[in-house]
């Protein structure tokens, strides 16, 4: 296999890169209420290189999807308008920015959700507890099973959501579907224990093969 020089362009469908170093999205927890602050703006901004790209810490979709304090949303105006300004810090230094969505399923806890109510996904197996980035040990609360009924409005949050990253100036987005959040807790048989249509088989389970579950396409969106 021939070497891929690290710092040579790279074209990712219709942006042109300068280089093939990204910079990953990384939980900062400065978000206070859940609302992107003007420090972001400079922090961002200083990890920015012409024609390179960044992608933002992972962002809410809506009030359900929050497992940890203070980690930025992207459901209402205020949220897009609080971005504005990191955006354009970003893209004033010539880079390409993209908005890391999620919704955290089972990772989160009463105190975390509206209402206190129990968090949301696919099972009503509790996830373990995991270190914190203070060394603490955080346990999560025991989650509710979504009702078939109810799935599709997760799915229009992923949709709700990813529009606002563009209303915020974001140049694409990137749904987060790893690290044992929501539509992984969905994909994993070892959490999906659903006997309905979207549990059982691979296909059920999978969002790129099931209709039903399609967190892979935002609908509405080209």
């Amino acid at each position: 296999m021939e070497p891929i020089p690290l710092l040579t362009p790279y074209k990712m469908g219709q942006f042109d890169l300068a280089h093939r170093v990204v910079m990953a999205p990384l939980t900062r927890q400065r978000s206070y209420g859940n609302v992107p602050q003007p420090h972001a703006a400079v922090y961002y901004g200083q990890r920015a290189t012409a024609a390179g790209l960044l992608i933002a810490e992972a962002t809410g979709v809506s009030d359900t999807a929050q497992g940890y304090t203070d980690t930025p949303g992207i459901w209402t105006a205020e949220h897009v308008e609080a971005w504005k300004p990191i955006v354009a810090a970003v893209h004033a230094k010539g880079a390409l920015f993209f908005c890391q969505i999620w919704h955290v399923g089972r990772v989160s806890t009463f105190e975390l959700q509206p209402g206190g109510a129990a968090p949301l996904s696919s099972t009503e197996k509790g996830v373990g507890p995991q270190m914190s980035f203070d060394g603490r040990l955080e346990e999560f609360s025991p989650p509710r099973r979504l009702t078939v009924e109810e799935i599709p409005a997760i799915i229009d949050d992923f949709r709700k959501a990813a529009r606002n990253a563009i209303d915020a100036g974001f140049d694409g987005v990137e749904i987060h579907g790893a690290n044992g959040y929501i539509i992984e807790q969905f994909l994993k048989d070892s959490a999906n224990d659903r006997t309905d249509e979207y549990g059982g088989s691979l296909e059920n389970r999978c969002p790129c093969g099931h209709p039903p579950l399609p967190f892979h396409r935002l609908h509405g969106l080209p």
